[in-house]
């Protein structure tokens, strides 16, 4: 992850799809991956979102406002991918 402004992250992208890479369930939400690390729930998603426009994670709008995450090639409805 390259450095910017702001505080150093705690937590590193591994950490994060390592999430995604241990659950059965295909899709994510912010909160359910806020719940395995030791980020809040803004932080875990400021970091989705960043991880969504380096491309790595996808996400849709799900309701009013709810939004679920997923890393494609690492679920059990896609094949395996290149990251």
């Amino acid at each position: 992850m390259s450095e910017g402004p702001g505080r150093k992250p705690t937590v590193e992208d591994e950490e994060i799809l390592d999430v995604f890479r241990k659950q059965s369930d295909p899709v994510l939400t912010a909160t359910e991956v806020s719940e395995q690390l030791p980020l809040g729930r803004r932080g875990t998603l400021k970091r989705l979102r960043d991880l969504e426009d380096k491309s790595i994670l996808k996400s849709k709008e799900v309701g009013s406002g709810s939004r679920v995450w997923w890393y494609p090639g690492h679920t059990g409805t896609e094949p395996a991918g290149r990251y």
